[in-house]
């Protein structure tokens, strides 16, 4: 090849790299937003099933309702609706919904897996993920993925189970 054609296509080569570096360093221009925040939650209503297969093996739905205190101050409602599968002395895998209501009308809806590790204290340390699956009004087209640890809090007699997280929300927004 010569030396002029060789010249060509390095600067060609050399096109292709700065636009995709421009187009790279616009996608990460719009960067992801974090939103710090800690829960603090009551279930609410509880239907336990039997499993049947060993001592104490319940398939559980739970509706939890609490309030959601953000690190700039603002405070919202929340919801979920979860299944949870587990057996005493055993990991507790649970998988659901959770609808975060903000004071302007806003939610956010996230669909989260939490594992509960039972420990000897009652209290029940948990870790979750969460994809957020839909937002309205200002999440509008949100996409962003959420990390927690927190605590489930074993109720005594006749009281409701209480939870609180410490959570992580990384999300994106569209442009407007």
């Amino acid at each position: 090849m010569d030396k002029r054609k060789m010249k060509i296509t390095a600067l060609g080569f050399m096109g292709v790299l700065v636009t995709g570096a421009f187009l790279l360093g616009s996608v990460t221009g719009a960067g992801a937003e974090t939103m710090k925040c800690r829960t603090a939650e009551t279930v609410t209503k509880t239907e336990m099933l039997p499993v049947g297969d060993e001592e104490g093996h319940v398939l559980v739905l739970q509706m939890v309702e609490g309030l959601v205190f953000m690190e700039n101050g603002e405070i919202a409602k929340m919801k979920a609706y979860v299944t949870a599968d587990g057996a005493p002395g055993k990991p507790i895998q649970v998988n659901g919904y959770s609808i975060t209501s903000f004071e302007d009308g806003s939610t956010m809806v996230q669909r989260v897996q939490r594992l509960v590790t039972p420990d000897k204290s009652g209290i029940l340390p948990a870790a979750m993920t969460g994809e957020i699956v839909k937002g309205t009004r200002r999440f509008e087209g949100i996409k962003g993925t959420s990390t927690s640890r927190g605590k489930n809090f074993m109720p005594g007699k006749g009281e409701a189970m209480m939870i609180s997280d410490d959570v992580t929300i990384t999300y994106t927004l569209p442009p407007k």
